[in-house]
């Protein structure tokens, strides 16, 4: 698909999400490499997991020395006056959505939270663009929306109308709802559906970052469908490159055959399109740990690991096709598990000495 080229530089841009895990390193990349402009922090602070984390990726941003302004705004999506406030104060020309409340599991038992993130939050994203016109909107979508699919690799052509989780039918929703206002309004929007997001200062709701958490504690982490599970790991690296991408290149207004604005809308998978299998994994996690100094040369893995049955809401298997992205901006994910692991682990074992030093 032809792209309308958007100018970054210069720009006021707002990340929701961000201090998150997505959101901090989009926002430290555009600092690092913009020469002007302004980029606006957008974020609840919840306690969904420690907002220590937070904070701390907030004073990264905030330490960096850039030519680009950082504004932190501490809001909620679902608080309609708060969003239009900034719309109204800042008038941003690019919208990067990655706010949402995350968690497959956690939607099981805490449903309410994603309707007011993730309906209600992303509606008055929609609306604040279409009050104040915006040349890009991207939002963040998940490769749970595939739900139990058995073709793999997941391409965004297939059908995506089962979800096994309210996380993912809230995202198929937000997919819809953006389609919608694109139509209607001429909204340029991108969908990206992220493929298990993972690295240094990530989610410690993550399994690779829980399992770290359990392992160095003395405690047992549980390896669900016995291991017979293929993820396909997408570094945070590779995450942040596709969004800068994907942000300088909107979908074109066009008119269709019958005289009517086709909608400015395009869907990308972001995954490392390579599964890895779930105890594969395990092994190089606890081989990085052990090569960074977090857990002792002889730890009892053994010991400290179980094999249980499939959760409700998780599939067996995500394989992204991201063939369609590399096709309209030139970029397939490439880092390994290995190298993004051997990062996660180094990190963790020098934030770990930052939080058990005297005054932190």
């Amino acid at each position: 698909m032809q792209k309308q080229h958007v100018e970054l530089n210069g720009k006021t841009i707002l990340v929701t999400g961000s201090p998150g895990f997505i959101g901090a390193n989009l926002v430290l990349r555009l600092r690092r490499e913009l020469k002007a402009g302004t980029v606006i922090s957008f974020d609840n602070f919840n306690d969904y997991y420690d907002p220590a984390l937070k904070e701390y990726r907030l004073a990264q941003i905030e330490a960096q020395n850039s030519p680009v302004r950082h504004v932190c705004i501490r809001g909620d999506l679902s608080d309609r006056k708060a969003v239009f406030s900034v719309f109204q104060t800042w008038r941003p020309a690019v919208v990067v959505n990655l706010a949402a409340q995350a968690g497959v599991r956690y939607s099981i038992t805490n449903p309410d939270a994603y309707v007011q993130s993730n309906l209600i939050g992303f509606y008055h994203i929609l609306e604040a663009c279409r009050q104040y016109p915006v040349e890009h909107l991207v939002y963040a979508s998940s490769s749970s929306v595939y739900g139990g699919n058995r073709k793999v690799p997941f391409s965004v052509e297939d059908p995506v109308d089962h979800p096994v989780s309210l996380y993912a039918a809230t995202k198929k929703s937000n997919e819809l709802m953006a389609h919608s206002y694109a139509k209607l309004y001429e909204i340029p929007c991108t969908g990206l559906r992220f493929f298990t997001v993972y690295g240094p200062a990530g989610r410690p709701d993550m399994f690779y970052y829980s399992a770290t958490e359990k392992l160095r504690r003395g405690e047992t982490i549980r390896i669900f469908n016995y291991g017979n599970c293929q993820r396909d790991f997408t570094y945070i690296d590779d995450i942040v490159e596709g969004l800068v991408r994907v942000m300088a290149g909107a979908p074109p207004l066009q008119t269709g055959a019958d005289g009517l604005p086709i909608a400015p809308y395009a869907v990308y998978n972001i995954g490392g399109g390579t599964p890895e299998n779930l105890l594969d994994f395990v092994n190089t996690l606890q081989q990085e740990l052990v090569s960074a100094g977090v857990l002792p040369p002889d730890y009892d893995f053994e010991a400290h690991r179980q094999l249980a049955p499939m959760q409700p809401g998780d599939v067996p298997v995500t394989y992204a096709d991201s063939s369609a992205l590399e096709a309209d901006y030139g970029f397939r994910p490439a880092v390994g598990i290995r190298e993004g692991l051997r990062a996660f682990a180094r990190w963790y074992q020098a934030y770990q000495m930052r939080r058990e030093s005297p005054g932190f």
